[in-house]
């Protein structure tokens, strides 16, 4: 969505128009659904996050300064929920399960290649990146998911830009070993885009 036509819904959508706010979830409603569910993994919790942070977001319209892009307001908003909600499932079970995986559900991914191999590797890395710390596996997927800059990746999880690159250099270290380990039956070196230590 063009910019302009984005500040134009948000200004109705702030004068109180129903019909702008619908236009900006049916704009961000994918996008915001695949981050949140690569971080909760489980169709029905990603579903409750992003309508709680949808809420959210309504209610707190007034407050959101074109300063921010959206999408990063947005983002920010739903983040802290999936966070909270993780925070109260540990606090209730005493563990956050990151296991749960449908290696047969990223469709982009799966258009790109049908093999074993790919299916495997996919799986495997999802796997690895369920094993980083929450927010080293935000800053992973809002970096090479979303394509988000590490400064607007900070001001997402309310951190410098500078602890967002240590976190992604800390999750490819981590990745990259538990990969390396898993893939020493020949596939070869794993290679991680650096573009965020430049």
């Amino acid at each position: 969505m063009p910019r302009t036509e984005e500040a134009q819904l948000i200004a109705r959508a702030q004068r109180g128009r129903p019909e702008a706010f619908r236009a900006l979830v049916s704009a961000y409603q994918q996008r915001l659904y695949g981050f949140v569910w690569r971080l909760v993994r489980d169709h029905h919790e990603a579903e409750d996050v992003c309508q709680a942070a949808f809420v959210k977001a309504y209610e707190s319209l007034a407050s959101y300064s074109a300063e921010y892009a959206f999408s990063t307001w947005l983002f920010t908003i739903a983040y802290r929920v999936a966070l909270n909600n993780m925070r109260k499932r540990k606090a209730l079970t005493g563990d956050v399960d990151f296991s749960r995986f449908d290696a047969g559900s990223d469709a982009a991914a799966d258009s790109v290649a049908n093999t074993e191999e790919a299916r495997r590797m996919r799986e495997l890395v999802w796997t690895a990146v369920d094993d980083l710390t929450p927010v080293q596996k935000s800053t992973v997927l809002l970096f090479y998911k979303e394509n988000k800059s590490c400064q607007t990746i900070g001001e997402i999880l309310g951190i410098p830009a500078v602890t967002v690159k240590s976190h992604l250099h800390r999750a490819r270290e981590k990745l990259r070993g538990a990969l390396e380990a898993q893939l020493a039956d020949g596939w070869g070196t794993i290679r991680f885009n650096d573009a965020a230590s430049a």
